[in-house]
């Protein structure tokens, strides 16, 4: 499904991009992300396509909106019930059906005020699924949720739009669900900067803007100067390194990335691949602690200060402690360039 939208208020936008399963919308604050859901609810002006001119109960969508606004006076069986055709019957029969698949029929009785924030969550998914929608749009599903909640709406999120064979649209800033979808969108001020599966969009973003917002957090200045043998020689704070890349003229201004998962430390009781060498430096460990089940480094590079996140299985192998100095790798294959003067440009200089 495309969507091609022009919008002028409540801000002003412009957007086309595809919906392929179920696509995650990411962006900032303020990026416009509720605004497009909206506009294709018909709660908002718009013009494009799909259903500009429809009225917004004539439009065959679901809608989840944020704080996902439950009816307080009705019960959880009431408010999937809520809109449904039918006979009394073939309503309650459908609700109850609903609440079962999202593990609530034991609780179809109460209230809003009596069910937690991801069982509200979950019956709000289950009206919006009610009338058998041909587009769910959903807005932050998972924000102000503890991390267990989260993951538990995510999930229902993810085996419903699959059992029901629906389109789902989902408006959010949380990386970890925008890495579950099937298809990314990237928003930002207004305007689509990139889309595409979770892998390319998070691994080699086109753009230094899209880079930061999907979790590149070492970005540095650079200057090139030299191409040889099919790989790009870079100048940066820290020395020169090197990546697979097209010829750039010799003292371009780039912008060198690499996600912090990414960055390795050398193993010391293994011979280094001399081809990796040029990438190695020495860094001092300017604090390890524990990210969750990660553990988050600072290393300080000669002129660069570089994140790094370790699963903690590598951290037990490898007892990284404060203060000591350890040589750190940035693989040629995970490096990417970008263009300093571009970042709200979906054009790039990523690495291939």
């Amino acid at each position: 499904m495309e969507v091609v939208y022009r919008i002028r208020r409540p801000i002003v936008l412009a957007v086309r991009f595809q919906i392929q399963g179920f696509t995650a919308l990411l962006g900032p604050s303020g990026a416009g992300k509720t605004t497009v859901l909206k506009a294709l609810a018909g709660l908002l002006p718009g013009e494009g396509t799909p259903y500009a001119g429809l009225l917004p109960e004539r439009r065959p969508i679901g809608y989840l909106p944020q704080g996902h606004v439950l009816f307080p006076h009705l019960t959880a069986l009431g408010n999937v019930e809520f809109g449904l055709t039918g006979t009394a019957r073939e309503r309650r029969e459908r609700a109850l059906a609903l609440l079962e698949r999202f593990g609530l029929a034991a609780k179809a009785g109460r209230y809003p005020h009596q069910l937690s924030g991801g069982e509200r969550q979950r019956v709000a998914l289950a009206r919006a699924l009610a009338r058998e929608p041909e587009l769910l749009l959903l807005d932050e599903p998972t924000a102000n949720l503890d991390a267990p909640a989260r993951r538990g709406v995510l999930d229902a999120i993810l085996e419903a739009t699959e059992a029901f064979g629906v389109r789902a649209l989902v408006a959010t800033h949380d990386p970890e669900l925008a890495q579950a979808a099937d298809h990314v969108v990237v928003l930002h001020q207004g305007r689509v900067l990139e889309e595409g599966d979770p892998l390319t969009v998070y691994t080699r973003p086109k753009s230094l803007a899209v880079a930061r917002l999907t979790g590149f957090e070492n970005l540095f200045p650079g200057q090139v100067k030299e191409h040889r043998g099919g790989s790009l020689w870079v100048e940066t704070a820290a020395g020169r390194f090197y990546l697979p890349h097209p010829p750039l003229p010799p003292g371009s201004p780039v912008v060198l990335g690499i996600r912090p998962e990414e960055v390795l430390f050398v193993r010391e009781d293994r011979p280094l691949d001399p081809t990796l060498a040029p990438n190695v430096r020495p860094g001092q460990l300017l604090r390890v602690r524990p990210r969750g089940a990660q553990v988050a480094v600072r290393v300080a590079l000669r002129g660069l200060s570089l994140r790094v996140l370790l699963p903690r299985h590598v951290q037990d192998r490898l007892r990284l402690r404060q203060g000591e100095t350890r040589r750190v790798v940035l693989k040629p294959r995970y490096l990417q360039l970008f263009l300093p003067e571009e970042e709200d440009s979906p054009s790039s200089l990523s690495s291939s």
